[in-house]
């Protein structure tokens, strides 16, 4: 996810990138912030360490809009998070405030919201792998397939339900 459509992806969607995509996941989180009266030197190094581990994340773009958006960051130096560190997470909110404004209000839409929760759901559940073989040999649909695949058509459909009402509201009923 380039820095471009995470500002305009919602918060369930970015959060969902970071929880299957973040180089950090399973990473001592204390790397991340700086501890209580801890050494500046110290911290050079472990800021550094995890600018270093930031940097060739898939996640980074996505993680560091949620970063903004959550107000993250002040202009102390003591945290690193989306490749940024807490002043320069500062400065990037300082020059974004309109479109991070926007950008809050849209993500409390709670039909968005939904809308993007069930976006999520449909994306894990169609590709969580339940196909099976033997020997090379393709095994037919089990129970977990059919159930998979019901719960699919299911999710679709709300989320197709939703998508419709929201642009009769909007005035495009019609093209729908």
């Amino acid at each position: 996810m380039t820095s471009t459509q995470a500002r305009h992806t919602r918060r369930a969607v970015l959060q969902a990138a970071v929880d299957a995509n973040a180089r950090c996941h399973g990473a001592d989180l204390d790397l991340f912030f700086r501890g209580d009266r801890e050494h500046h030197t110290t911290w050079q190094a472990r800021r550094t360490a995890a600018l270093r581990l930031c940097a060739g994340c898939p996640a980074r773009a996505a993680c560091e809009e949620l970063a903004l958006r959550d107000g993250d960051g002040r202009d102390q130096d003591d945290m690193v998070r989306g490749g940024r560190t807490g002043p320069e997470l500062t400065a990037a909110r300082t020059t974004q405030t309109l479109r991070l404004a926007a950008a809050v209000d849209a993500d409390r839409d709670t039909e968005g919201r939904h809308l993007d929760q069930l976006t999520v759901a449909l994306r894990r559940t169609a590709t969580a792998v339940t196909d099976r073989t033997v020997q090379g040999r393709r095994i037919p649909p089990t129970q977990a397939q059919e159930q998979q695949n019901t719960r699919v058509r299911e999710l679709a459909a709300q989320i197709r339900q939703i998508r419709t009402a929201r642009r009769v509201r909007t005035g495009w009923g019609v093209a729908a």
